[in-house]
């Protein structure tokens, strides 16, 4: 109720609410556009990441992905489907195959995402992302348009990243898909995507953003600082370096030594390229540091 009547002190500039009496006197432009950079910036709070944030903080290594590429176009979906046993991909949306709020795939994944529809089909590949498709799409108008512009489905979901696992594991129902480890999750967001995959036993993929600089001046303040502030930790800091070696380990996939999933050579001495690791080294196996799949339950269960 107090959302909508922002929204309608935004829109009205005098005028009486309905069944009530009440009078909206004139507003000022300036109260008008605070008052719907409030509404906005509401809108992108995401409170399920902020509930998860707690045990993050515990559980870092919830946030390291099984590999880091710089865009979708730089996996090999083939050897993802044939070794790894994946059977399906869930994709984020914005700065992952679309610049933030388009509907047109952007040249540097357009590659990734004919790969990844050839190999696993358009009924095993679909867009979770925190707006389409999210109770802020009102009526699913953006969820309908990017599927009819795309040709990929939008899953439909109350629970934003990382929550949602319901809705998707019911959408892949049809097509004998029961188990999460069968799923794949590729996006640019390591508290929201990668933590959704990671939390039950998912292969995680993180990328990129696409846009930078003036290219991103339409995506969202809030996520794109947040963002920021997540790839520093984890690909330009020690303690990031620690949390990726603790990657927690995929039911099927044994790691980018023996069955490689990056297409391009990244540059080893660059942070920012750096693939998070879950091979497991000699020194990790006897020191028991290694995250086991079963750890991914008991995680997600404390929610």
């Amino acid at each position: 109720p107090v959302f909508s009547t922002v929204q309608l002190l935004c829109n009205y500039e005098h005028s009486t609410i309905p069944s009530s009496g009440f009078v909206i006197s004139k507003t000022s432009l300036s109260r008008n556009i605070c008052m719907v950079n409030l509404y906005a910036m509401v809108q992108s709070i995401n409170t399920k990441a902020l509930l998860t944030l707690a045990s993050v903080v515990r559980r870092p290594f919830l946030a390291a992905p099984h590999i880091h590429v710089p865009t979708i176009s730089d996996v090999n979906y083939q050897s993802m489907r044939d070794h790894c046993g994946i059977k399906a991909v869930i994709f984020d949306k914005d700065n992952t195959l679309t610049a933030p709020y388009a509907t047109d795939i952007h040249e540097r994944a357009a590659l990734g995402i004919k790969n990844a529809l050839d190999v696993f089909g358009h009924d095993n590949v679909a867009i979770l992302s925190n707006s389409a498709g999210t109770r802020d799409d009102k009526d699913y108008e953006d969820a309908i348009k990017i599927e009819a512009e795309l040709g990929i489905n939008v899953i439909r979901h109350d629970d934003k990243k990382p929550g949602g696992l319901k809705e998707v594991l019911e959408h892949f129902e049809e097509n004998g898909i029961k188990d999460p480890s069968e799923l794949c999750m590729v996006g640019d967001r390591l508290l929201t995507d990668i933590v959704f995959g990671n939390l039950y036993g998912m292969l995680t993929v993180h990328c990129l953003p696409l846009c930078s600089g003036s290219d991103n001046t339409s995506d969202n303040k809030i996520a794109n600082i947040v963002r920021t502030v997540e790839n520093k930790y984890m690909f330009r800091s020690l303690p990031g370096k620690w949390t990726r070696k603790r990657t927690i380990k995929h039911a099927v996939w044994e790691g980018e030594d023996k069955c490689p999933l990056i297409l391009v050579d990244l540059d080893p001495q660059d942070p920012v390229f750096e693939m998070g690791e879950t091979i497991n080294t000699e020194e990790e196996e006897n020191s028991g540091s290694e995250t086991e799949p079963g750890d991914v339950d008991q995680t997600a269960n404390s929610f």
